[in-house]
């Protein structure tokens, strides 16, 4: 039983490693802390998520690209941008979908598709499947894991 016990403890501990996930961009808490507003520490790092319509890019309505506030990478364009009426910017697909990360959220007793950068592993917002065609999604992001840059 105890040899049972030991490698059902080591199998869980080599699953547990496994599913971490590895980025490209890696910091600890206090180099992000430098980098990064308080908001956009706790909505990025810590997987927060500001309040409806206080965001800066809700109601931005001009042409241009949305980039990780953490690492710089290529996220949205203003193209696929659209009138969610929900508080936050939300888009139809991202630029390239290899510039996100899709993994399941069972935060608040529900099951909701969380959104990272795939290069830093920021927290950005959550997908789903009530957008407008051609896709059908709602890339609801928050502001404060954005930068966004003009055409």
């Amino acid at each position: 039983m105890k040899k049972i016990l030991c490698f059902a403890a080591m199998l869980l501990s080599f699953a547990a490693a496994f599913s971490q996930e590895k980025f490209a961009v890696t910091k600890t808490d206090e180099e992000w802390k430098k980098i990064l507003t308080p908001q956009q520490f706790q909505v990025t790092r810590q997987a927060g998520t500001e309040r409806a319509y206080s965001g800066e890019y809700w109601d931005n309505h001009a042409d241009g690209k949305y980039f990780c506030i953490c690492c710089g990478q290529l996220l949205f364009s203003s193209k696929t941008k659209f009138e969610s009426h929900t508080g936050w910017p939300s888009f139809w697909q991202p630029v390239d979908k290899k510039n996100v990360v899709e993994k399941t959220d069972h935060s608040f007793n529900m099951a909701r598709t969380e959104v990272l950068c795939s290069r830093c592993g920021a927290h950005l917002g959550h997908v789903f499947d009530d957008g407008p065609q051609p896709t059908g999604l709602r890339y609801c992001m928050n502001s404060a894991s954005l930068k966004f840059t003009k055409d």
